[in-house]
């Protein structure tokens, strides 16, 4: 499930302008196979490397890339640290999380700490290159088996919608807003979610932006969090 085809808080690169990348990963190797990709994708430029997590941190301060694509496991300072300070500092760079590390309470960690993306280092070429794309453009991307075991988990240990006042916050969107999260909520496409609406992919867009925007929600991600958070989508529903 690809969570990218929507608006993000923040504002992409302009259609056409070559996307930026910071790439962070101790291993030097893999960098070297990630800049290769990357470079031969088109459209896409790696403007630094990084071998642990302060230096990342630095050179997103300094080049302000479009996407940082990083690993968790990272020395001086963990992923997670990292993805915290450059939301921290408000810079406009997004983080696509990508590591060997799944498990459960990392992917919450970062999605919690401000991560755009989180896919594992098994990922096709292709599917890279777009997912840096989709975030650069202020979307947001999950790895299928990874968004699937996270909801799982996250209806495991959030409270019932009946005990919490979270719900309350949908409050702020129209029929047809709450309608689309529902759609977000469950991976659908903007094109999805235009067909099921019989309406345009650009009205979805515009719906998708001022439900992010009432919410104060960065992506999708965090959408989908609330939207299972608050009950008002649930597992297999």
């Amino acid at each position: 499930m690809s969570a990218g085809d929507g608006v993000g808080a923040g504002a992409g690169p302009a259609a056409g302008r070559t996307v930026r990348v910071l790439l962070a990963d101790d291993q030097p190797m893999l960098r070297s196979g990630l800049k290769a990709a990357l470079a031969g994708s088109g459209g896409l430029a790696v403007v630094g490397e990084a071998g642990d997590g302060v230096e990342a941190v630095d050179l997103s301060r300094r080049l302000l890339p479009d996407v940082v694509v990083m690993d968790l496991r990272l020395p001086r300072l963990d992923g997670l640290s990292v993805i915290r300070r450059i939301v921290e500092a408000g810079l406009a760079v997004r983080v696509l999380v990508l590591t060997t590390d799944d498990t459960d309470e990392r992917v919450l960690g970062a999605v919690a700490a401000g991560a755009s993306g989180y896919l594992c280092k098994d990922v096709p070429a292709g599917e890279l290159v777009a997912a840096i794309r989709t975030v650069a453009a202020g979307g947001a991307v999950v790895a299928p088996r990874i968004l699937d075991r996270l909801l799982t988990r996250m209806a495991e240990i959030l409270p019932a919608a009946e005990t919490t006042a979270a719900a309350s916050v949908l409050d702020t969107l129209t029929d047809r807003e709450r309608e689309v999260l529902v759609h977000v909520a469950k991976g659908h496409s903007n094109a999805e979610i235009a067909r099921a609406l019989l309406v345009s992919e650009t009205t979805v867009k515009t719906h998708v932006g001022h439900m992010l925007t009432k919410l104060r929600l960065r992506d999708r991600v965090q959408a989908v969090v609330l939207a299972y958070e608050t009950g008002l989508v649930r597992p297999g529903g």
